[in-house]
């Protein structure tokens, strides 16, 4: 099922802190929810993404036999890239921060369902991410489509969209489905997506994901198309 929905104009998006001292003082809408990528946002990417690319042409092949075949070797090559998935730097720290902060998290993400469950029991044991939306969520187009990220916000309860709500990512496809569901988007950075720092879909980016712990905790204040400056992340660990 799609989910057509306007692009929304460039706009500065606004937070009020999740501490509880500052957010008092703040006339900035309340953050109801983060929905979170995968593959190259909570685990570092291991080409996940490419055997999702080859699924794009799969709907083109002759018949249903040749379109399942094609879905196993797609599936066999995710069950394969999951055993050498290592979490991004920040991962738990940030995790740990939103449990204490009460804050609601999902999961929008292209890959199949078990490199997804294999990455939550293995680095995310105690943590709830709810709704996940996978490949295998049925009745919803993948992103750059919004659908997922909108069917979250509808099992949140919200009612104006995903207007209150953050989605971080790693692609262009995460920046736009975000976007265009009405929600602020968030930029992990890498050495091959500096250039969607400055897109207009992308209102922040991050160096790495606990790099969000300060920005949450003081308020979110996003950037507008060019007029985006470079987010200070932390040092890498030694």
């Amino acid at each position: 099922m799609s989910s057509t929905a306007p692009g929304y104009s460039l706009r500065q998006r606004r937070f009020a802190p999740l501490n509880p001292d500052l957010s008092a003082k703040s006339n900035a809408p309340p953050l109801k929810g983060i929905v979170f990528d995968v593959d190259g946002t909570l685990c570092e990417a291991l080409g996940i993404d490419k055997s999702v690319d080859i699924l794009e042409h799969i709907r083109s092949l002759p018949t249903l036999k040749d379109r399942m075949k094609a879905v196993s070797k797609v599936q066999a090559i995710e069950r394969e890239a999951m055993l050498r998935q290592q979490p991004q730097p920040g991962l738990v720290e940030l995790m740990d921060y939103l449990e204490s902060r009460g804050m609601r998290r999902a999961l929008c993400t292209r890959n199949f369902e078990a490199p997804v469950t294999h990455l939550l029991q293995t680095h995310l044991p105690k943590h709830v991410f709810l709704p996940i939306i996978t490949r295998d969520t049925p009745d919803l187009l993948p992103k750059p489509d919004p659908a997922g990220i909108l069917h979250i916000a509808r099992e949140w309860g919200l009612d104006n969209r995903a207007d209150n709500l953050i989605m971080v990512g790693d692609s262009i496809d995460d920046m736009t489905a975000g976007h265009t569901a009405g929600a602020a988007t968030v930029l992990l950075l890498n050495d091959r997506n500096t250039h969607l720092k400055d897109h207009e879909h992308t209102d922040l980016s991050i160096e790495r994901l606990d790099d969000l712990i300060d920005i949450l905790e003081n308020g979110f204040v996003g950037h507008r198309g060019g007029d985006k400056a470079p987010t200070e992340g932390r040092e890498e660990e030694a």
